[in-house]
């Protein structure tokens, strides 16, 4: 009897194509997602940075870092700021810089301020600071950015930085006793000379380090974003990210009560009403976004009353991504209820659905952190452009009008699912 129980658990596991696929695909589906998220950490490899380069200092040093930095593979430079059609570019300036960072162009811009060249390096701590501007939200980059920073400044200005360390220790003796300072003057013209001769050779490279934000060059993290506001908007991506993935699972569990009708045949009476399907489906797709509206606006009212969110003061941008984002939801779930035949399989391809769009899309951790393809591949998602548009409302403070690129595709994808709901609602017309 034992067996026979087993058996035929074994036949209706093979006859159910979305049990197969909760058991298998998808454990398969989010190893994958995880191991190329996070497998990149221990990789040779380091995901590229997109990074803004301010040259204030206009020296052979800022020019070496600079054309340093260029060949580094692991960054994408942008020298220049944005110009019109047919002008000519111009490089970048410090305010151009910070704008990039505040709309989320680059996470991080660096900044060579006037002076670097002749002020030395950070030994002793002397020299001018290097600005970085960063995103916070994106807390790798600056990081990075240093660590490669500090590399270019011994290979490609060793030289440089050999001479300008000796004149800070030269300086810096003057405290030394009569006896240590006649010793120091003894050997320090010909460690100079030795200096200068190894860092030619790239042969000073090797004493580099670049764990910390300090190092050859001085460095200082400015907080963009932080600046504007003293609250704490990134409770706002943690609010998006959860209620969109759930805002999805609502809907599409809401969506269902069409196959309930169907089952119980009140669908056939509706139908042979003057209601019709169109009306119908409108009906649904209506009281859905409405459902979608007050679950966003409930996560959003408690980050406000326990977190400090400051909702009231984004009250336009967030009516806009919210009503964007329900309508969109809603239309996924009419979608996935008109093309299931029961509960138990909206239920199963549901959950699957979701949670891939949520892993890559961004709702279970930043894209930020993903490679580039795959940050790319996030904006196939519902979530990736829902959690973009909340980004700029909450964390950038940006105006209305640059939402329209994330409510437009919304608007898209809501127009696409709701003509695909239509259309698969017609095999229930023909019952």
């Amino acid at each position: 009897m034992i067996g026979t129980v087993v058996r035929v658990s074994l036949i209706n596991l093979r006859r159910d194509r979305v049990a197969q696929a909760m058991t298998f695909l998808l454990p398969i589906l989010f190893f994958s997602v995880f191991a190329m998220v996070f497998g990149t950490v221990s990789s040779s490899t380091t995901p590229k940075v997109r990074l803004a380069v301010v040259d204030e200092d206009r020296s052979e040093l800022s020019r070496r870092l600079v054309e340093g930095l260029e060949r580094e593979p692991s960054l994408v430079v942008r020298t220049t700021a944005p110009a019109a059609k047919g002008a000519e570019p111009v490089p970048l300036d410090r305010t151009t810089a910070r704008e990039l960072v505040r709309k989320g162009t680059v996470p991080v811009a660096l900044v060579l301020p006037a002076g670097l060249g002749s002020s030395g390096t950070a030994f002793f701590g002397g020299g001018t600071k290097v600005l970085l501007l960063a995103d916070v939200s994106d807390p790798i980059a600056p990081q990075v950015v240093n660590g490669l920073l500090q590399k270019v400044a011994m290979t490609a200005a060793p030289d440089l930085m050999a001479s300008s360390g000796l004149d800070l220790f030269e300086k810096y003796a003057g405290a030394f006793t009569p006896e240590q300072r006649k010793a120091v003057d003894s050997w320090l013209p010909e460690l100079r000379q030795r200096a200068g001769g190894e860092a030619r050779a790239g042969g000073a490279a090797s004493g580099t380090t670049a764990g910390g934000m300090q190092g050859l060059l001085a460095t200082e993290v400015v907080d963009v974003m932080r600046q504007q506001r003293s609250n704490k908007p990134i409770i706002a991506f943690y609010a998006a990210g959860i209620g969109v993935m759930f805002l999805l699972f609502s809907t599409a569990g809401a969506g269902g009560a069409l196959i309930e009708e169907k089952e119980s045949g009140t669908l056939e009476r509706l139908l042979s009403s003057r209601l019709g399907m169109g009306r119908l489906l409108a009906g649904k797709w209506l009281y859905l976004v409405l459902l979608g509206l007050t679950q966003l606006t409930v996560m959003f009212v408690w980050g406000q009353l326990v977190f400090g969110l400051d909702l009231t003061g984004h009250l336009a941008g967030f009516a806009v991504m919210a009503g964007a984002t329900a309508a969109a939801a809603a239309a996924f779930g009419l979608v996935l209820a008109a093309a299931c035949r029961t509960r138990g399989q909206l239920a199963g391809i549901s959950t699957i659905v979701i949670l891939i769009m949520s892993a890559v899309g961004g709702s279970m951790f930043p894209r930020y952190l993903m490679p580039a393809s795959m940050q790319k591949l996030g904006l196939l998602t519902f979530n990736g452009w829902a959690l973009d548009g909340f980004t700029k409302v909450f964390w950038r403070d940006l105006p209305l009008a640059a939402l329209w690129p994330q409510v437009a595709v919304l608007a898209g994808i809501t127009v696409v699912l709701l003509a695909a709901t239509r259309a698969l609602a017609r095999s229930w017309e023909a019952v």
